[in-house]
């Protein structure tokens, strides 16, 4: 699907929080002669988008349908169309799957993996009936090798592949291009968002000598060498506005050297985490 040049695809980007991944592809995709809808659970959190026309803030919760319908009624109403869906939105888990509460794990994967569906679900029929548009799906490279103290963020993002895969399949037909985005290590606000959801946790009890190991892992992705946010962001569009987009769009710190991991046998695989995670 392409858009001709006096035409402005209007996107709809979930997670606009200023400091993350989706803000920043907020600001690139406007950068490309898009009308950006950025969401988020609050407006204040997206101070300065507020006065720039080339934005319309909606606040969003993806874990509510009322939410998500009062947005797409406000968006069909001012623009009568969405050409791309970026879902963005996403929280980070971090803890052992053996005493991490299972209340945690299910409000990820509320958040990442139904949160993502219900916005699909919700955007397609206005795609399907013009025969064309863009879902983008933002995963995580942790997928490509699942390692130890994240194991609730990465099985979410996991199911958030696998869905996408699916959705690439079964949309072709209405003209619609499910991407995959995965990111490596970008800068974003995620290692803070992280660090103050594992402050919530209960104490452990098997776990309590890897407490230092487990809480560091929150501020993986955000080390020194970390992708700037906006230098991803702005290959990723590059790609999303494609006229033949790719299926499956992988960039960032880490992201090469995952790839490779995915490929090695699994002995190797686990003695490389064992060492990197210290477990």
């Amino acid at each position: 699907m392409a858009f001709s040049d006096d035409d402005h695809p209007v996107v709809l980007i979930t997670g606009c929080s200023r400091g993350g991944i989706g803000h920043a592809l907020a600001r690139a995709f406007a950068a490309n002669k898009c009308t950006v809808v950025a969401t988020s659970r609050s407006r204040a959190s997206m101070p300065d988008l507020d006065q720039d026309p080339r934005f319309f803030l909606q606040e969003l919760d993806v874990l509510s349908d009322q939410s998500v319908e009062r947005v797409l009624k406000n968006v069909m109403e001012k623009y009568g169309r969405i050409d791309v869906l970026v879902n963005n939105a996403g929280i980070q888990c971090v803890g052992p799957l053996a005493e991490i509460p299972v209340s945690a794990i299910h409000h990820t994967f509320d958040t990442n993996v139904y949160g993502s569906l219900r916005l699909v679900q919700a955007v397609v029929p206005h795609m399907a009936t013009k025969k064309k548009g863009k879902i983008v799906n933002v995963g995580s490279v942790t997928v490509m090798a699942p390692g130890p103290w994240a194991g609730a963020y990465t099985a979410s993002k996991a199911a958030l592949h696998a869905l996408t895969d699916t959705l690439r399949l079964e949309l072709r037909h209405f003209g619609i291009d499910v991407i995959n985005v995965v990111p490596g290590a970008v800068q974003s606000n995620i290692g803070n968002s992280a660090v103050s959801s594992y402050n919530r946790m209960p104490e452990w009890n098997l776990y309590k000598p890897f407490e230092a190991v487990i809480r560091e892992r929150a501020y993986f992705s955000q080390r020194s060498k970390s992708t700037p946010s906006d230098e991803f962001a702005k290959n990723t569009v590059a790609a999303v506005l494609k006229k033949n987009p790719p299926a499956w769009f992988s960039s960032g710190h880490y992201s090469s050297i995952m790839a490779i991991m995915y490929h090695l046998p699994l002995c190797i695989k686990d003695f490389i985490m064992r060492k990197t995670m210290k477990c």
